[in-house]
């Protein structure tokens, strides 16, 4: 490809430049659509190039991902990306969730729209197939190495070299990836927990008495920061995570007696298929990347580091810092001070809330130690504040910011001192 004199600068694109995405998740994907959307509608012809590995069609390769999707993943689809809400795939409807920590459990529901439960691996099919009807290449190889040059990027893939003017990172934590460009450009990947999923399959009874609701689960297991039990249609999806959590731990989680009695019939070893109990690892950022930005390069979603600061909200923040790449790219340039400045400012929500959630991850790690988590649960049973706070904390519906306005309220601290007071007595 012969890079265009128009494109061969760090200003927005122009007619005949080519961008190449690595990685076709949700992040990449709608980084691709949003670019081939904005591109047309400014009368500019760009070719986008989507580089992936994975084959997602006829499900021969997973994405290690618990898979609700909440508000407003629907809007961003729908009125951004102009795709209709993949319902068709949907496994499930969360309607709310129940909070085990300590020795007491909540039932919170919310008033907002309910989340999605389905399958990652079919949701980034649907997604690869829309963009593909919007004039995005799919590429179906890895990446093995990338040269940054003054007017382009040279990307080396395991079939031939593709040539752009500027690389989207998407490649969530992919370690070949990350060393690619850590030996390239400096990047270093965001700080990560660990995770083990598994499945059970109860039965239809079994799924009916489970109900529509998630458990969330905060142990005083000094290795296990939380874990989680979600209806998926015909199965339950399990998992815990932390700073190296493994299948020894996985095990005791199962054998946790709060853990028991949520799954329906688990003792019954009969039930246990084939199909159930079987591990698998994969980890989520807990913080910002390092030099995920500079000349023809941006990183998007986990690549980045730019989730929701503890938990939750991975695959609707990978959809909105990859349509900002995108906007970005064709309105303000590829240059490093063009991210710097603009990516950054568009990404606000994301960046201010990480402080917030730091203090909340350790928050939530100490207070089940403490034996401070059945208090909280004991007030909110009758504190509306401490009772939003927790139901926005776990379905990550507001920022974590908005979440400990909530819980630090006077009413809240009051509540909660009220409760220990009744304990002492």
């Amino acid at each position: 490809m012969n890079i265009s004199r128009a494109g061969s600068g760090l200003g927005p694109l122009q007619d005949g430049s080519r961008v190449v995405i690595l990685g076709g998740g949700p992040g990449g994907v709608a980084s691709a659509i949003a670019l081939k959307r904005e591109a047309q509608s400014a009368g500019r012809d760009v070719e986008v190039i989507i580089v992936e590995g994975k084959q997602f069609v006829g499900e021969q390769h997973y994405n290690q991902c618990v898979g609700v999707l909440s508000p407003p993943v629907d809007v961003l689809l729908e009125k951004e990306l102009r795709i209709p809400f993949p319902y068709h795939l949907q496994r499930g409807i969360v309607t709310g969730y129940v909070l085990h920590a300590g020795r007491r459990q909540i039932i919170l529901d919310g008033t907002s729209e309910p989340s999605v439960s389905l399958r990652r691996v079919q949701f980034d099919a649907y997604m690869l197939d829309a963009a593909h009807e919007g004039g995005v290449t799919l590429w179906h190889a890895r990446a093995t190495d990338i040269e940054f040059h003054a007017d382009k990027v040279v990307v080396y893939t395991e079939n031939f070299p593709l040539e752009a003017d500027v690389v989207v990172g998407a490649f969530g934590l992919d370690e070949g990836s990350a060393a690619i460009f850590s030996r390239a450009v400096g990047y270093r990947p965001p700080p990560m927990l660990s995770s083990i999923v598994t499945k059970y399959h109860p039965g239809e009874a079994g799924m009916t008495k489970f109900g529509s609701r998630i458990h969330a689960f905060l142990p005083s297991s000094p290795r296990i920061e939380f874990g989680g039990v979600t209806p998926k249609g015909n199965h339950l999806t399990i998992n815990i995570a932390g700073d190296s959590v493994d299948t020894a731990l996985m095990n005791d989680f199962l054998a946790f007696p709060e853990t028991r009695r949520v799954l329906p019939d688990f003792e019954n070893a009969s039930r246990i298929n084939s199909n159930d109990l079987r591990y698998f690892k994969g980890w989520f950022p807990r913080g910002l990347a390092r030099h995920f930005v500079g000349d023809r390069f941006v990183m998007v979603g986990d690549a980045a580091g730019l989730v929701r600061a503890f938990k939750g909200k991975g695959v609707t923040s990978a959809i909105q810092t990859g349509i900002r790449a995108a906007q970005v790219i064709l309105r303000d340039g590829i240059s490093k001070s063009a991210f710097q400045s603009r990516y950054y400012s568009a990404n606000t929500d994301i960046l201010s809330d990480l402080p917030y959630g730091q203090a909340m991850r350790h928050f939530t790690i100490l207070a089940p130690r403490l034996g401070m988590m059945d208090l909280i649960l004991q007030a909110a049973e009758h504190n509306l504040d401490l009772y939003r706070a927790l139901f926005n904390a776990v379905s990550a519906h507001r920022s974590y910011r908005e979440v400990l306005q909530e819980g630090l309220s006077w009413a809240s601290i009051r509540a909660v001192g009220g409760a220990w007071l009744h304990r002492t007595l």
